[in-house]
């Protein structure tokens, strides 16, 4: 069963932070059109026949939250962000998989008005991810898991606008949220994605584990991380299909 239902007029958006999180994507899609409106970008194709934007929003959640609306305005039906972040569950090694349950905002504090830790006012402590989307892929993330012989978590997803790379920081990370992985945006396409009232989805595969080797792990492995997430992209558009 689709989580919902994708056509020419209606694609699946799909967004990576950097070019090379989509580039893949881009460069097997069938006929893409370039678009845009007002400084965004982004690719109108089909890829494994289901009809697709592809872009690439740069980092950071403003830049996220601002692509996404501009997507959502281009007709996405939903939205799938995908590309690599850093791993906050202490069993997570670099090349795993995660798939968000849900997504939270570390870096919003407004607790001294007595609102939960991440919570944006006005909004749920954490966005949900529509189960159908979700479930869709997650079974496309383990069968990618299965064969690369890597761990899959569906999990929370920890967004803010820093880039963690201190062991104290992560264990507090995992301490406060319960955060599975630490990146820098989908929880702002999931606060986009739910006050309209479309399904979302995160794929991230761990580049580094958030620690004092982080920026030495990301540059080396962000390519093959990548290539992952990449891979459970295609295999939920082929369920889609």
């Amino acid at each position: 069963m689709t989580p919902t239902r994708v056509t020419a007029e209606r694609p699946l958006a799909v967004i990576g932070a950097m070019p090379e999180e989509v580039a893949p994507l881009l460069a097997a899609a069938r006929d893409p059109l370039e678009e845009g409106e007002g400084p965004y970008r982004w690719h109108r194709a089909t890829l494994d026949g289901v009809p697709v934007l592809i872009a690439a929003c740069g980092i950071g959640k403003v830049n996220a939250a601002a692509l996404t609306q501009a997507l959502l305005g281009a007709g996405a039906a939903a939205v799938l962000f995908t590309g690599v972040a850093g791993g906050v569950d202490p069993g997570l090694r670099v090349g795993d998989l995660v798939v968000a349950r849900d997504a939270v905002q570390h870096d919003v504090d407004v607790t001294p008005l007595g609102y939960d830790e991440g919570q944006v006012p006005g909004e749920p402590p954490v966005w949900a991810a529509e189960p159908g989307l979700r479930d869709l892929v997650a079974d496309a993330a383990a069968e990618v898991a299965a064969v690369e012989g890597v761990r899959l978590v569906v999990g929370r997803v920890a967004s803010g606008d820093a880039f963690v790379a201190d062991p104290v920081r992560v264990a507090d990370l995992r301490r406060r949220f319960a955060a599975s992985c630490a990146e820098m945006e989908g929880a702002a396409v999931a606060q986009v994605c739910a006050r309209w009232g479309v399904p979302w989805s995160i794929v991230r595969s761990v580049s580094d584990t958030a620690d004092n080797d982080a920026s030495v792990d990301f540059l080396a492995f962000t390519e093959v991380a990548a290539r992952r997430a990449v891979a459970v992209v295609r295999g939920t558009l082929r369920r889609l299909a």
